[in-house]
């Protein structure tokens, strides 16, 4: 008899295993008053801005270079990138390390982090929920379950890095 019950709690908790899925986690932060998300496993790390040097003829959104541990990092300007309307730093404000490919660096001014998100399959929409023809940077909309309301924008990293280093 307690054999039998053994089996059941373990099949009840692969079960309970099962319903809540496979999660990824998704860094949470703010773009002019809209909450966008990445994937965490493609951050490296986030910084307090440092001072940013210029660089000349560089490409709009480049706001300059910044000097992590010794190595040069190529900041970007995430609202310039996308498109959105600018507006001035302030203590909030973040900058996002991530790979950019062979190992470098790059890094992305955010207004503000927030907080990290634990997003199941099902809590994942696809860009096209939003109707018309979506940029190739997002990746989905995010809606946990349990927080009424809550929208996340999850960008793929991918096609804003490269298209900055491409001008």
């Amino acid at each position: 008899m307690p054999a039998l019950a053994k089996g059941r709690s373990g099949r009840r908790a692969a079960r309970r295993a099962g319903e809540s899925g496979t999660r990824t986690e998704y860094l949470a932060f703010v773009l002019g008053g809209e909450t966008y998300a990445v994937p965490i496993a493609q951050l490296a790390e986030i910084l307090k801005p440092p001072p940013i040097t210029d660089v000349p003829r560089a490409p709009s959104q480049v706001l300059g270079v910044i000097s992590v541990r010794g190595k040069l990092v190529t900041v970007i300007d995430l609202r310039r990138r996308l498109r959105l309307p600018e507006a001035p730093s302030d203590r909030r404000t973040r900058i996002l390390l991530v790979e950019s490919g062979g190992g470098e660096q790059m890094g992305l001014l955010v207004d503000e982090v927030q907080q990290v998100w634990r997003l199941a399959v099902e809590e994942i929409e696809p860009p096209s929920v939003l109707g018309g023809d979506q940029a190739v940077h997002i990746a989905g909309i995010g809606r946990p379950s349990g927080f009424d309301g809550t929208v996340l924008i999850l960008l793929d990293l991918r096609p804003i890095v490269e298209g900055t280093r491409d001008g």
